[in-house]
């Protein structure tokens, strides 16, 4: 399982921060649990400054989170993208990696990437933070973000 040898998912202290999520439309059932996981991570970690935007798909939220990265000390995208019959599953998984990397990077901001990349929609289920899943990505995201954005307020000292 991909959460083998994950941190421990403890809060930080992240009071005085903002963040945004872009959460897409698509598998809205899952992103719904995920973006609620991931309100619920800011809120336990003392972010009151939260704003959320959705997209269409997946091959939107880096655009989004760019603009987003321009006005906020954090980032968290999230979206389920499930491995059909053709590469397009390859060419969506790439492009959004690719994307919320560099808008990280050129912004230094940090950008979660909490965008389930399955085979199957089971497999989606099980990281999507709901009470019979084994991971919760959405609050994962949300941790592995402001902690980076709590690092980069102190190397700013």
């Amino acid at each position: 399982m991909a959460g083998h040898g994950a941190p421990v998912s403890s809060t930080v202290d992240a009071t005085g921060l903002s963040l945004g999520i872009v959460a897409t439309r698509w598998h809205a059932d899952l992103v719904e649990q995920m973006l609620d996981r991931a309100q619920a991570a800011a809120k336990a970690c003392g972010v009151a400054d939260v704003q959320v935007a959705h997209v269409a798909g997946s091959v939107e939220l880096p655009v989004v989170a760019q603009a987003l990265a321009r006005r906020h000390d954090a980032v968290v995208a999230l979206g389920v993208v499930i491995r059909g019959e053709t590469a397009h599953f390859e060419y969506v998984s790439s492009s959004v990696t690719e994307g919320l990397t560099r808008i990280a990077l050129d912004e230094s901001t940090p950008v979660a990437h909490g965008v389930l990349t399955v085979d199957t929609l089971e497999q989606a289920r099980d990281r999507a933070g709901l009470p019979e899943s084994s991971e919760d990505k959405g609050w994962g995201a949300v941790l592995a973000a402001l902690d980076a954005a709590v690092t980069l307020r102190a190397l700013a000292r």
